[in-house]
């Protein structure tokens, strides 16, 4: 059976041990640094949305007032404030093209707003459950991965149903532009679709990834530097006293009771050991005496 020194057997364990606190400090800070991207992702999504709903509440509080009056003859999609939101987000989004907006509606006004495949199953589930306030999940792209926020949009206000109820009701500039065929048969309190940010999360884990890699090589230089300092000390405090000890051990055992003594001035447990093997060597050396007389 091999013998291992005891140098050996202290690397055994401690590479075995940085083996597992480098797996497992891998794992764990991965998990965080994907966690930290998804909610920095979530935040930026968040942030959309509340650009859609700030710039709804301006055209509704500051445009549809002035514009009352003109569009008793002509109908503005500018003065209603879904599309002034929708606009204002397209415009913002010329610059950041993998994001997307959309106010994704079952039976819309402007076929442009018309859920798609993805979307449709988002506003299903919202109207089965009207106590929802948002969605959240992963999908996708061909751009990467992407997270999604989905909040329902819900008919609160009945001056809505004035162009949404049926197409007699509503203005005839409205069907003018866009027909008597869509946007009509709401309801109040009726969900009738999703506000829809979708954010890629391509950048956000790239980042992640960097600093993973970065704080692994940071780790692993310091599992190398305490490797080799405790490497050093080992060697300086413990073995090589032990091979000097076991050294002059031997040349005891050999009936050289002259051989140098071991340092036992720094009082430690080694000094102490060394200590006990000097009493032995004199104890020895007088009674090999009286044998020789």
């Amino acid at each position: 059976m091999k013998k291992f020194s005891l140098a050996a057997k202290f690397n055994l364990v401690f590479l075995a041990v940085a083996v597992v606190g480098f797996a497992a400090s891998s794992v764990v800070t991965n998990a965080l640094l994907v966690s930290n991207a998804r909610e920095e992702t979530l935040q930026n999504a968040r942030l959309l949305m509340q650009a859609s709903s700030a710039a709804g509440k301006y055209t509704s509080a500051h445009i549809v007032p002035l514009l009352d009056n003109r569009m008793k003859f002509e109908f503005l999609p500018e003065a209603v404030p879904t599309f002034a939101a929708i606009e204002h987000l397209n415009e913002l989004l010329k610059s950041y093209p993998d994001y997307s907006y959309k106010q994704a509606t079952l039976n819309p006004t402007n076929p442009r707003n018309r859920a798609n495949a993805w979307e449709a199953p988002l506003v299903q589930r919202l109207r089965a459950s009207p106590s929802t306030p948002e969605l959240v999940g992963e999908r996708n792209t061909p751009g990467g991965p992407a997270l999604y926020i989905a909040r329902p949009i819900t008919i609160t206000n009945a001056a809505c149903l004035a162009c949404h109820s049926t197409p007699d009701a509503a203005p005839k500039t409205m069907t003018d532009i866009y027909g008597a065929a869509n946007g009509f048969g709401w309801k109040l309190n009726e969900t009738v679709g999703a506000q829809v940010v979708s954010v890629p999360m391509t950048v956000p884990l790239q980042r992640a990834n960097t600093l993973l890699r970065t704080y692994m090589w940071s780790l692993l230089g310091i599992f190398a530097f305490l490797f080799v300092a405790l490497n050093v000390t080992v060697h300086l405090f413990v073995t090589r006293r032990i091979s000097t000890l076991t050294r002059i051990a031997d040349e005891v055992s050999l009936g050289r009771f002259d051989a140098a003594a071991f340092d036992t001035r720094d009082g430690d447990e080694l000094a102490q050991l060394a200590q006990s093997f000097d009493r032995m060597r004199t104890s020895l050396a007088s009674a090999m005496k009286m044998l020789d007389d």
